[in-house]
């Protein structure tokens, strides 16, 4: 044990140890104890006094992270360090330390998440749902976080993917958001992939909740028939029912042509469809319980014709039952509804968002209220007519003198020169400028940089937004971006071209001014976002030089350019979905030049070794290349297998050669002759 941290009220403290921290309140119970890897250096509780944190969230500093626990035994990383920090205080954002020189610093924290954890856990939902609108939480911790504490309906708000989205939503029972994810996520995948499996999920969810439409159109997406024609059977839906009895006979199902002729009561189709089968004895003996006697003596006779009897068929059948010669008919439905009464959703507060926000807003409106009320602020002090008497005053009264002065009078008579001077309003002229009310100073505004990291997730940003720290934390979240030397150029082209200098007066600096993307149609306001240097434009370009240097084997200019989208790519915003797509399309475009690429220097390194120069080049031609420079490629690779007399792979690359639609121009018809000849 290091040393030993009492929250201000005295109700918790926080145990430092080399390797962890352990929380317990004042009678030394254990409440919590968290384990980390690195060194523990200092902590310090929060002492906000607003938003119901302090004495809640304890902050420790490792050698390398500022990290805050809980009570409950939740913990997180709020940010990372270049150096260790001793910390002092907490006051809500702000992080009040030391470093190892002893100079006092303050450091920027975002314990957003830690706040609301705690709300969540002391169900605080108004302040809860209100964090969910107002803050950027994101990432698969704080669903995972919020799965695990049954707040599947709160993960809702975090997630954009279709497929998380769509298992949360079927978690907390809300069909209607899992029936706009499956669709999205089959629109996607223009309904090949996510079929099936789908909605044969969001199919079970509806009916465990009664909500037969649904389970409908899942059965129907699925092409589960046998299913929907036992929906149609207990719903009482007969039309639908002799739907798919034609659905059936289209499709050449006899299984579900029996199945929806017997949910019917249709006996004259089950005996077609057993005569259809071929067996024909039970058409004989199912057509004549049922009275078809025209269809029992074609069938007697079709019997006969093939060498067989009716004879002692009827015997089979039991007729000792009143009951065995009756036609079994399906239940009529009385009543048919289009929407049954489904199963109740609970629904709790957290679900109902505006209601849970508007909830928090009043409680801190009636926080603000009672803080006017209390009397602590000027508008309560006693400025009266008549002002009490000061002790001094009460004691000069005890001594009891009167007016008389004696000797003294004399002595006091200074003149007109002391007389006191007049007192001159040096405002009367200016009061009876106004109307009398009072001026109100406007609220001031948030900075636009400090709106943008709010307002997006996206790298580009909060580089922008002169965040740096939090978007490496973002690209290394999002695609394990570790070194960050090679997009230090795009990273400080992102920021510089945010802003734009304006020349002020003279004698003084320039100012700074923000360039908006969102601001065609007016000021955004605190919903703006910053004007990115990087555009689709320059990626196009990009591409479009590495095409230029391939195609003139100028294979080391072609890698760099391609290169260099792959590093622009990450801080690019897509303005629309289509330009998203095509960025993925760039990154595969370029992935697979790159690779050509280095598989072409390493054929010129193995020219002395035939056999490896034959296999790189064969490796070569299955890279996804454009028509012109795949027809480049198998031409040296059909010419290398030649040389070194490989002449079977030669003869598949010059047949490869011919399949492709640049071989018909006329300038390829040397080129076309010779893979014929090969």
């Amino acid at each position: 044990m290091k040393n030993v941290i009492w929250s201000p009220d005295g109700s918790k403290c926080a145990i430092l140890c080399k390797f962890g921290v352990v929380i317990a309140d004042r009678q030394m119970e254990q409440l919590c104890n968290i384990t980390d890897s690195v060194r523990v250096k200092s902590g310090a509780w929060d002492t906000s006094p607003t938003g119901g944190t302090a004495n809640e969230i304890f902050v420790y500093t490792t050698l390398h992270h500022v990290k805050y626990c809980l009570a409950t035994g939740d913990t997180g990383t709020i940010r990372t360090l270049d150096n260790p920090i001793y910390a002092q205080m907490v006051v809500k954002d702000q992080l009040f330390c030391l470093d190892r020189e002893a100079r006092a610093k303050i450091v920027e924290i975002d314990t957003t998440e830690a706040r609301f954890k705690l709300a969540l856990e002391k169900k605080k939902y108004g302040q809860v749902m209100h964090m969910v609108k107002h803050s950027k939480l994101c990432g698969r911790a704080i669903v995972a976080y919020l799965q695990s504490k049954g707040f599947p309906e709160v993960a809702l708000h975090f997630v954009h993917d279709p497929k998380t989205r769509f298992r949360l939503a079927l978690a907390c029972g809300n069909i209607d958001a899992a029936i706009e994810c499956a669709l999205q996520m089959e629109q996607q995948s223009d309904g090949k992939g996510a079929g099936r499996e789908t909605w044969g999920q969001l199919g079970s969810e509806a009916l465990r909740q009664g909500n037969h439409q649904v389970v409908e159109m899942s059965y129907q997406r699925t092409k589960d028939f046998d299913r929907l024609s036992f929906l149609y059977l207990i719903t009482g839906d007969t039309e639908k029912l002799r739907k798919m009895l034609k659905i059936s006979q289209m499709r050449g199902d006899i299984m579900g042509r029996y199945h929806n002729a017997l949910f019917l009561g249709d006996a004259e189709e089950r005996v077609k469809v057993l005569e259809e089968s071929g067996n024909m004895s039970l058409a004989f003996i199912s057509a004549k319980i049922h009275g078809l006697d025209e269809a029992a003596e074609r069938i007697q006779i079709a019997i006969e014709t093939n060498g067989g009897s009716v004879k002692g068929l009827l015997e089979k059948v039991d007729t000792a039952d009143k009951k065995a010669g009756c036609l079994l008919q399906p239940a009529t439905p009385i009543i048919k509804e289009t929407k049954w009464p489904t199963k109740e959703v609970v629904k709790t507060t957290l679900e109902d968002y505006e209601g849970a926000a508007d909830e928090y807003v009043e409680e801190e409106e009636v926080v603000a209220q009672n803080a006017i009320e209390s009397g602590t602020g000027w508008e309560n002090d006693d400025f009266g007519d008549e002002p009490k008497a000061s002790a001094l005053a009460a004691s000069m009264d005890d001594l009891d003198l009167d007016d008389d002065m004696g000797d003294w009078g004399d002595d006091l008579d200074l003149g007109d020169d002391m007389a006191e001077p007049e007192t001159v309003d040096e405002m009367a002229g200016i009061s009876d400028m106004g109307d009398g009310s009072t001026f109100m100073l406007p609220d001031a505004g948030r900075p636009p940089a400090a709106c943008w990291s709010t307002n997006s997730s996206h790298a580009a940003v909060h580089i922008a937004a002169g965040g740096t720290a939090k978007a490496m934390q973002l690209l290394n979240r999002q695609i394990a971006v570790s070194n960050f030397d090679a997009l230090k150029d795009s990273m400080i082209g992102s920021y510089i071209g945010a802003f734009t200098s304006m020349p002020g007066v003279p004698g003084s600096g320039s100012m700074s001014v923000p360039l908006l993307a969102n601001d065609a149609s007016g000021h955004p306001s605190s919903e703006s976002l910053p004007r990115t240097s990087l555009k689709m434009k320059k990626l196009v370009l990009g591409i479009r030089s590495g095409y230029r240097f391939f195609q003139g084997g100028k294979f080391n200019d072609s890698k760099l350019a391609f290169i260099s989208v792959l590093r622009d790519i990450p801080l690019v915003v897509a303005d629309t979905r289509a330009e998203a797509s095509e960025m993925k399309e760039m990154l595969e475009i370029c992935r697979e030049y790159i690779t050509a690429i280095r598989l072409k220097g390493a054929i010129s390194e193995n020219a002395s070794n035939p056999a490896r120069c034959t296999e790189l080049s064969a490796y070569f031609t299955h890279c996804n290349l454009q028509p012109s420079h795949l027809l480049l490629a198998l031409r040296s690779a059909m010419g290398t297998a030649f040389k070194q007399k490989n002449f079977i792979s030669s003869a598949s690359f010059a047949r490869r050669l011919l399949e492709l639609p640049d071989m018909s121009s006329e300038k390829n018809a040397d080129l076309r002759v010779k893979a014929t000849k090969v």
